[in-house]
């Protein structure tokens, strides 16, 4: 049975998300379709990005991954389908693919261009709901799209090293449900530069010299829980997605406050990395 997953800034108060379920299901008998997210902020394509980039491994080769982001058809904004790292994405050719592609080589790539034969006031339902099904029937891509070569990148998401490897420049990428602010800056990219230096990551008014494998790591279990210093502490932290993520340990924006509000950090605001 196909699996057909949406990742969209929908929401849940309006019908748009139902009404392309409801098309998916009108298209295709059987099929299973995997709500991803719909609260992604509006038109936000890099966190749309790091959602998807983040989601889409844990799924079975040849699942099919419609992204409603920023999907309305213009001279600049063009409809795509890729087939990528053994799955199938149907977007626009907004930039919200690149950060995949930093890793994996895309192994077909078209522009769609069956909009002629379809309404499209609404594309993820008109057009991408069509793509998907036809994917998820045994469909090719070239029978809707012709080969492209390039999509866009999104501008804002490599982080800058200095020409004597002293320092990575990133950026603020992501804030997740729990107000934890996440760079650009991965793992990665992070040891193949420092290779074993020390170091003192900076943002705004806040400063580590310490990157922690699990938010836990930083709580001191040795030290009685009335004098534990526990709710508030500041830590960095690799994430689960290999992500270099400023935090504060089990934070409640809505009530005692997160890293975002606490260290002043929003969306592409920066933080850098110094070697010793």
């Amino acid at each position: 049975m196909p699996i057909i997953t949406l990742t969209t800034d929908f929401g849940e108060k309006d019908h748009f998300a139902g009404a392309v379920k409801g098309g998916i299901y009108s298209a295709l008998d059987q099929v299973r379709i995997v709500d991803i997210s719909h609260s992604i902020s509006p038109f936000h394509i890099s966190e749309a990005a790091y959602i998807i980039q983040n989601a889409y491994k844990s799924f079975p080769a040849g699942t099919i991954h419609i992204i409603g982001i920023d999907s309305e058809l213009n001279p600049e904004n063009k409809h795509i389908a890729v087939y990528l790292d053994g799955h199938y994405f149907v977007c626009a050719d907004n930039g919200i693919i690149s950060m995949i592609t930093q890793e994996f080589r895309p192994e077909k790539m078209v522009e769609i261009n069956i909009h002629d034969r379809l309404k499209s006031n609404f594309p993820v339902l008109d057009v991408f709901v069509e793509v998907a099904c036809h994917i998820a029937r045994g469909g090719t891509l070239d029978v809707i799209g012709k080969d492209i070569q390039q999509i866009k990148q999104l501008k804002g998401i490599t982080p800058v090293i200095n020409a004597d490897t002293s320092q990575i420049i990133g950026n603020v990428i992501y804030i997740d449900n729990y107000g934890n602010v996440i760079t650009n800056i991965n793992r990665t990219l992070f040891e193949n530069t420092r290779k074993g230096r020390g170091f003192n990551i900076s943002a705004r008014t806040v400063r580590f010299n310490k990157v922690f494998e699990r938010y836990s790591d930083a709580i001191n279990f040795d030290v009685h829980p009335d004098r534990r210093e526990e709710d508030g502490k500041k830590l960095a932290v690799w994430n689960s997605s290999g992500y270099l993520e400023l935090a504060i340990y089990k934070s409640n924006p809505s009530t005692v406050g997160s890293a975002s509000t606490l260290f002043g950090l929003g969306y592409r605001d920066t933080v850098t990395v110094k070697f010793l």
